[in-house]
């Protein structure tokens, strides 16, 4: 297939030896607008991805905690990023293309990287591209990483999982890519927690905080969400984002790695013993979360289940970035609800005790619709 494809932009804090994000920088366009405005646009109708929400400054307290927070589970951290790295080495070895979806994504799959460079000396192609809910991966991202690498295999990687609402996005894009003559692509996503049931591939089910998920921007290399508007994307465009260059003075992209790298020598061994017994099982991908979802929706009369976020990580962009309705607390004393509670009683949203579920908490969207 001949390579139309532009080349992509020099973004983000990260080094090139890290990462390289296959997006078009967007960055002169305003595309932001308050939380209250974009969440009544999209809940009118408007796809999420063809706005931004204003990225969320976080105070002194907040940004504490999310050191404190790493600080205390970047042992955590380190021994599932390295489950998950020896699991994908063994699978693919040295041919493996680490893609991670921008941007929850992007700080796992450096992560990724960096285990693999330690444990086996190699240092594997690493890509940042842009996946969205409804409207599909970015078809020319992927013919630009296989136009470099004829015979990689591509190893997608995200943060975590929620309802799977993305793994199952990913499963169609890759169905549809081997469709139209293409190649075929293994649409098992690498996560480091998977609460949901979502994957085969993960660090560890349990639904604890990633740290990376407290921040926005100023922890995924300072890129934005990404972007899918007609007006600004042509068609051999690559999906866009914008670089917030103007919040480098609160940029712990780097740190946050550097210090959960720093513990890979520690937990190689205990990553390798899990391996060997996750070898011996057979993983199921149910999709537990989903029952608790649609029993949260019947219960609380939510019309759609987009307005319903389960686990540490999707709760904290409930906050951050939408309307907050409620959030659901199955225990408010895990040291992984802190930041939660924090930023909902900042906000004044209700935080509701609900012990009978998989997940530590969920996120409510607050329904804006009719409202002016």
């Amino acid at each position: 297939m001949p390579m139309k494809t532009k080349q992509p932009a020099k973004m983000g804090s990260y080094s090139e030896d890290d990462v390289m994000f296959l997006l078009k920088d967007l960055s002169d366009i305003n595309l932001e607008d308050s939380t209250v405005n974009r969440e009544m646009r999209v809940q009118a109708g408007q796809h999420y991805s063809e706005s931004l929400p204003i990225e969320y400054q976080p105070p002194k307290e907040y940004v504490d905690l999310f050191w404190k927070t790493t600080s205390e589970y970047k042992r955590k951290v380190a021994l599932c990023v390295g489950v998950v790295a020896e699991q994908i080495y063994q699978a693919k070895g040295s041919q493996t293309i680490l893609v991670s979806l921008a941007r929850a994504g992007t700080p796992v799959g450096v992560l990724l990287k960096r285990y693999i460079h330690l444990r086996y000396g190699i240092s594997l192609p690493h890509y940042s591209i842009s996946i969205i809910r409804d409207r599909g991966i970015d078809k020319n991202a992927l013919l630009y990483i296989f136009a470099k690498h004829p015979e990689g295999k591509i190893q997608f990687v995200d943060g975590w999982t929620g309802k799977g609402a993305i793994s199952i996005e990913l499963t169609k894009a890759c169905q549809e890519f081997e469709k139209k003559g293409q190649i075929k692509l293994d649409d098992t996503l690498a996560v480091i927690a998977d609460p949901g049931h979502c994957t085969s591939l993960y660090g560890t089910r349990e639904d604890f905080l990633i740290p990376s998920a407290c921040l926005n921007s100023t922890v995924s290399g300072l890129v934005s969400r990404t972007v899918l508007n007609e007006q600004y994307i042509a068609k051999d465009d690559f999906h866009g984002a914008k670089y917030y260059r103007e919040l480098l003075s609160s940029d712990v992209s780097n740190q946050y790695i550097d210090l959960i790298a720093a513990e890979f020598p520690q937990v190689i061994h205990e990553a390798e013993k899990m391996v060997l017994q996750r070898n011996q099982l057979k993983i199921k991908t149910e999709f537990l979360g989903m029952q608790d979802v649609n029993r949260i929706r019947a219960e609380f009369g939510i019309e759609n289940t987009n307005l319903i976020k389960p686990g540490v990580g999707e709760t904290t962009r409930v906050l951050l970035r939408r309307v907050p309705w409620k959030i659901l607390m199955r225990d408010s004393s895990s040291p992984f609800a802190k930041h939660i509670l924090m930023l909902a009683e900042e906000k004044g949203v209700e935080v509701v005790a609900y012990p009978e579920m998989n997940y530590l908490c969920m996120g409510l969207i607050k329904s804006v619709k009719g409202t002016s």
